[in-house]
Protein backbone atom coordinates (compact mmCIF):
# COMPACT_ATOMS: atom_id res chain seq x y z
CA UNK A 1 0.00 0.00 0.00
CA UNK A 2 0.95 3.99 -0.30
CA UNK A 3 0.18 5.56 2.78
CA UNK A 4 0.11 9.06 2.85
CA UNK A 5 -0.64 12.15 4.83
CA UNK A 6 -2.26 15.01 3.17
CA UNK A 7 -4.12 18.64 4.41
CA UNK A 8 -4.77 18.80 7.55
CA UNK A 9 -2.24 15.82 8.38
CA UNK A 10 -5.55 13.41 7.70
CA UNK A 11 -4.49 9.67 7.39
CA UNK A 12 -4.63 8.41 3.67
CA UNK A 13 -4.21 5.34 1.36
CA UNK A 14 -3.09 6.14 -2.26
CA UNK A 15 -4.26 3.96 -5.15
CA UNK A 16 -3.91 5.36 -8.45
CA UNK A 17 -5.04 8.66 -8.77
CA UNK A 18 -7.23 8.53 -5.64
CA UNK A 19 -6.32 9.37 -1.60
CA UNK A 20 -8.91 7.23 0.64
CA UNK A 21 -9.15 9.04 3.96
CA UNK A 22 -8.70 6.12 6.44
CA UNK A 23 -8.91 8.03 10.07
CA UNK A 24 -11.75 6.57 10.73
CA UNK A 25 -10.59 2.98 10.36
CA UNK A 26 -8.56 3.54 13.23
CA UNK A 27 -10.37 5.34 15.38
CA UNK A 28 -11.33 2.56 18.14
CA UNK A 29 -11.14 4.83 21.46
CA UNK A 30 -7.02 3.93 21.28
CA UNK A 31 -5.09 6.63 22.60
CA UNK A 32 -3.45 8.00 19.41
CA UNK A 33 -0.10 9.36 18.77
CA UNK A 34 0.42 12.70 17.61
CA UNK A 35 1.17 11.62 14.26
CA UNK A 36 -1.28 9.73 12.71
CA UNK A 37 1.23 7.93 10.46
CA UNK A 38 3.26 6.86 13.56
CA UNK A 39 -0.12 5.84 15.22
CA UNK A 40 -1.09 3.75 12.21
CA UNK A 41 2.81 1.87 11.98
CA UNK A 42 2.57 1.00 15.50
CA UNK A 43 -0.68 -0.72 15.44
CA UNK A 44 -0.30 -2.01 12.02
CA UNK A 45 -0.36 -5.66 12.19
CA UNK A 46 -3.55 -5.40 13.89
CA UNK A 47 -5.15 -2.92 11.44
CA UNK A 48 -4.27 -3.36 7.80
CA UNK A 49 -6.66 -6.55 7.31
CA UNK A 50 -9.85 -3.84 8.30
CA UNK A 51 -7.78 -1.07 6.35
CA UNK A 52 -7.17 -3.66 3.05
CA UNK A 53 -11.24 -4.71 3.36
CA UNK A 54 -12.63 -1.62 3.63
CA UNK A 55 -10.44 1.70 2.00
CA UNK A 56 -12.18 1.82 -0.85
CA UNK A 57 -15.62 2.12 1.10
CA UNK A 58 -13.62 5.56 2.10
CA UNK A 59 -14.51 9.27 1.35
CA UNK A 60 -11.96 9.82 -1.50
CA UNK A 61 -10.42 12.83 -3.39
CA UNK A 62 -8.60 13.35 -6.42
CA UNK A 63 -4.75 13.53 -5.76
CA UNK A 64 -4.66 16.81 -7.81
CA UNK A 65 -7.00 18.13 -5.32
CA UNK A 66 -5.65 18.04 -2.65
CA UNK A 67 -2.09 19.09 -0.27
CA UNK A 68 0.40 15.87 0.10
CA UNK A 69 2.39 16.67 3.18
CA UNK A 70 5.41 15.14 4.83
CA UNK A 71 4.42 11.57 5.50
CA UNK A 72 5.40 10.96 9.12
CA UNK A 73 4.75 14.52 10.31
CA UNK A 74 6.63 14.03 13.48
CA UNK A 75 9.13 11.28 13.71
CA UNK A 76 11.03 10.43 17.06
CA UNK A 77 14.53 10.91 15.19
CA UNK A 78 15.76 11.52 11.66
CA UNK A 79 18.81 9.51 11.22
CA UNK A 80 20.87 10.00 8.24
CA UNK A 81 23.99 8.14 6.73
CA UNK A 82 27.23 9.63 5.47
CA UNK A 83 29.28 8.45 2.87
CA UNK A 84 27.77 5.93 1.03
CA UNK A 85 28.55 5.83 -1.90
CA UNK A 86 32.42 5.62 -3.20
CA UNK A 87 31.80 8.33 -5.94
CA UNK A 88 30.09 10.67 -3.65
CA UNK A 89 33.18 9.91 -1.73
CA UNK A 90 35.21 10.64 -4.07
CA UNK A 91 33.61 13.95 -5.12
CA UNK A 92 33.62 15.18 -1.98
CA UNK A 93 36.94 14.69 -1.33
CA UNK A 94 36.05 12.32 2.31
CA UNK A 95 38.27 10.00 3.99
CA UNK A 96 36.17 7.70 5.55
CA UNK A 97 32.40 6.15 4.34
CA UNK A 98 29.10 5.20 6.36
CA UNK A 99 31.05 2.56 8.07
CA UNK A 100 33.35 4.48 9.64
CA UNK A 101 31.58 7.90 9.95
CA UNK A 102 28.49 5.82 11.34
CA UNK A 103 25.75 8.61 11.39
CA UNK A 104 24.32 12.05 12.15
CA UNK A 105 20.85 13.29 13.03
CA UNK A 106 18.69 15.91 11.81
CA UNK A 107 16.24 17.86 13.54
CA UNK A 108 12.75 16.74 12.69
CA UNK A 109 11.31 20.19 12.14
CA UNK A 110 13.20 20.22 9.35
CA UNK A 111 10.80 17.98 7.25
CA UNK A 112 8.45 19.57 4.89
CA UNK A 113 6.13 17.99 1.82
CA UNK A 114 5.97 17.86 -2.00
CA UNK A 115 5.62 21.20 -3.06
CA UNK A 116 6.49 22.42 -0.09
CA UNK A 117 9.17 25.37 -0.27
CA UNK A 118 12.85 24.95 0.30
CA UNK A 119 13.64 28.32 2.18
CA UNK A 120 17.29 29.05 2.38
CA UNK A 121 18.35 30.78 5.57
CA UNK A 122 19.36 34.68 5.44
CA UNK A 123 21.74 34.32 8.20
CA UNK A 124 23.64 32.34 5.55
CA UNK A 125 23.59 34.33 2.64
CA UNK A 126 26.74 33.64 0.27
CA UNK A 127 27.73 30.37 1.46
CA UNK A 128 26.54 27.55 -0.75
CA UNK A 129 23.92 25.29 -0.16
CA UNK A 130 23.10 21.62 -2.39
CA UNK A 131 20.61 19.03 -2.88
CA UNK A 132 21.51 15.39 -1.83
CA UNK A 133 19.34 12.42 -3.26
CA UNK A 134 18.06 9.87 -1.39
CA UNK A 135 15.74 6.34 -0.22
CA UNK A 136 14.41 7.07 3.04
CA UNK A 137 13.09 3.89 4.50
CA UNK A 138 10.52 4.54 8.26
CA UNK A 139 10.92 1.98 11.10
CA UNK A 140 7.91 -0.42 11.75
CA UNK A 141 8.50 -1.36 15.17
CA UNK A 142 11.18 -1.14 17.92
CA UNK A 143 14.76 -2.33 17.02
CA UNK A 144 17.20 -2.76 19.19
CA UNK A 145 20.65 -5.31 18.23
CA UNK A 146 18.80 -6.11 15.12
CA UNK A 147 21.11 -8.51 12.59
CA UNK A 148 21.18 -7.25 9.23
CA UNK A 149 19.64 -11.09 8.32
CA UNK A 150 16.20 -9.77 10.34
CA UNK A 151 16.40 -6.49 9.49
CA UNK A 152 13.56 -5.91 6.81
CA UNK A 153 11.43 -7.37 9.38
CA UNK A 154 11.86 -3.90 11.17
CA UNK A 155 10.92 -1.98 8.09
CA UNK A 156 7.64 -0.10 7.60
CA UNK A 157 8.30 1.77 4.21
CA UNK A 158 9.78 3.14 1.85
CA UNK A 159 10.11 7.06 0.42
CA UNK A 160 12.61 9.79 -1.06
CA UNK A 161 14.14 12.55 0.80
CA UNK A 162 16.11 15.16 -0.01
CA UNK A 163 19.45 16.43 2.95
CA UNK A 164 19.55 19.90 1.78
CA UNK A 165 23.07 20.91 3.26
CA UNK A 166 24.85 24.05 4.46
CA UNK A 167 28.31 23.26 2.98
CA UNK A 168 31.27 24.29 4.73
CA UNK A 169 33.25 27.19 3.72
CA UNK A 170 37.05 28.55 4.41
CA UNK A 171 35.65 30.72 7.28
CA UNK A 172 32.85 28.54 8.41
CA UNK A 173 33.61 24.60 9.46
CA UNK A 174 29.61 24.19 11.24
CA UNK A 175 28.90 20.59 12.77
CA UNK A 176 27.37 18.26 10.28
CA UNK A 177 23.72 18.32 12.14
CA UNK A 178 23.93 22.10 12.03
CA UNK A 179 24.30 22.62 9.01
CA UNK A 180 21.45 20.24 7.86
CA UNK A 181 18.85 21.13 9.96
CA UNK A 182 17.67 24.29 8.98
CA UNK A 183 13.97 24.63 8.85
CA UNK A 184 12.19 23.12 5.23
CA UNK A 185 15.86 21.48 5.00
CA UNK A 186 14.45 18.16 4.89
CA UNK A 187 11.84 17.67 1.89
CA UNK A 188 10.32 14.31 1.86
CA UNK A 189 8.08 12.12 0.06
CA UNK A 190 5.35 11.57 -1.90
CA UNK A 191 4.27 9.22 0.58
CA UNK A 192 5.80 5.82 2.21
CA UNK A 193 5.62 2.34 -0.12
CA UNK A 194 4.88 -0.71 1.71
CA UNK A 195 7.62 -2.95 0.99
CA UNK A 196 5.37 -5.55 -0.60
CA UNK A 197 5.09 -3.12 -3.39
CA UNK A 198 8.53 -3.23 -3.94
CA UNK A 199 10.74 -6.23 -5.28
CA UNK A 200 13.99 -5.39 -4.51
CA UNK A 201 14.12 -2.14 -2.59
CA UNK A 202 18.00 -2.23 -2.68
CA UNK A 203 17.76 -1.91 -6.24
CA UNK A 204 15.80 1.00 -7.07
CA UNK A 205 16.70 3.48 -9.65
CA UNK A 206 16.78 7.13 -7.97
CA UNK A 207 16.90 10.36 -10.22
CA UNK A 208 17.10 14.37 -8.86
CA UNK A 209 16.79 17.07 -10.88
CA UNK A 210 16.81 20.67 -10.81
CA UNK A 211 14.77 22.86 -13.60
CA UNK A 212 14.54 19.65 -15.44
CA UNK A 213 18.31 19.03 -16.13
CA UNK A 214 19.48 15.38 -14.32
CA UNK A 215 21.75 16.44 -11.69
CA UNK A 216 22.02 13.00 -9.75
CA UNK A 217 21.35 9.28 -11.03
CA UNK A 218 21.92 6.39 -8.89
CA UNK A 219 21.19 2.80 -8.13
CA UNK A 220 20.76 1.49 -4.53
CA UNK A 221 22.69 -1.56 -5.33
CA UNK A 222 25.73 1.15 -5.25
CA UNK A 223 25.73 1.89 -1.74
CA UNK A 224 28.53 1.18 0.24
CA UNK A 225 26.31 -0.15 3.18
CA UNK A 226 23.16 -1.39 1.87
CA UNK A 227 19.68 -0.88 3.72
CA UNK A 228 19.60 -4.00 6.12
CA UNK A 229 23.67 -3.43 7.28
CA UNK A 230 22.28 0.01 8.12
CA UNK A 231 19.55 -1.31 10.15
CA UNK A 232 22.50 -3.07 11.78
CA UNK A 233 24.48 -0.75 12.43
CA UNK A 234 22.37 1.90 14.02
CA UNK A 235 20.11 -0.39 15.80
CA UNK A 236 23.36 -1.39 17.70
CA UNK A 237 23.64 2.45 18.81
CA UNK A 238 20.91 3.25 19.66
CA UNK A 239 17.16 1.84 19.81
CA UNK A 240 14.92 2.44 16.46
CA UNK A 241 11.49 3.39 17.25
CA UNK A 242 8.43 3.07 14.93
CA UNK A 243 8.26 6.16 12.72
CA UNK A 244 11.74 6.64 12.96
CA UNK A 245 13.21 7.97 9.48
CA UNK A 246 16.57 6.57 8.07
CA UNK A 247 17.65 8.32 5.33
CA UNK A 248 20.57 6.09 3.11
CA UNK A 249 22.58 8.87 1.86
CA UNK A 250 23.34 10.61 -1.52
CA UNK A 251 25.33 9.52 -4.71
CA UNK A 252 27.43 12.11 -6.56
CA UNK A 253 26.20 14.76 -8.51
CA UNK A 254 25.16 17.03 -5.04
CA UNK A 255 25.58 20.93 -6.26
CA UNK A 256 24.15 24.13 -5.23
CA UNK A 257 20.97 25.14 -5.10
CA UNK A 258 19.56 28.57 -5.49
CA UNK A 259 16.45 30.96 -5.29
CA UNK A 260 13.99 30.14 -8.17
CA UNK A 261 15.23 26.33 -8.44
CA UNK A 262 12.90 23.88 -8.72
CA UNK A 263 13.94 20.39 -6.96
CA UNK A 264 12.23 17.20 -8.43
CA UNK A 265 13.11 13.78 -6.50
CA UNK A 266 11.57 10.38 -8.71
CA UNK A 267 12.57 7.17 -7.59
CA UNK A 268 11.45 3.91 -8.97
CA UNK A 269 8.27 2.19 -7.65
CA UNK A 270 8.01 4.72 -4.91
CA UNK A 271 6.98 8.57 -7.04
CA UNK A 272 8.07 11.96 -7.45
CA UNK A 273 7.83 15.24 -5.84
CA UNK A 274 8.75 18.48 -5.99
CA UNK A 275 10.14 21.30 -4.03
CA UNK A 276 10.83 25.31 -4.88
CA UNK A 277 13.75 27.12 -3.70
CA UNK A 278 13.08 30.71 -2.73
CA UNK A 279 15.74 32.91 -0.51
CA UNK A 280 14.73 33.68 3.06
CA UNK A 281 15.65 37.55 2.41
CA UNK A 282 13.66 37.30 -1.20
CA UNK A 283 11.01 35.91 0.87
CA UNK A 284 10.62 38.83 3.16
CA UNK A 285 10.75 41.54 0.42
CA UNK A 286 7.82 39.21 -0.46
CA UNK A 287 6.01 39.55 2.42
CA UNK A 288 6.73 43.63 3.11
CA UNK A 289 5.30 43.71 -0.30
CA UNK A 290 2.23 42.82 0.33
Amino acid sequence: MKFALFNDFQLGVVIEDKIYEIGDLMDDGKPAHTCPMVDLIRRYEDCKETIAKHVLDMPSHSLTDVRLRHPVSRPGKIVATPVNYIAHKQEMKAENTARGLGFFLKANTSLIGPEDTIVLPASKEGRRFDHELELAFVIGKTAKNVKAEQAYDYIFGYTGLNDVTLRPDEQNEEERCLRKSFDTFTPMGPWIVTPEEIKDPQQLDMVLTVNGEERQKVNGKDMICGIAELVEIFSHVMTLEPGDIIATGTPDGVAPIKQGDVITISIEQIGSFSNPVVSESVKGEMRHDR
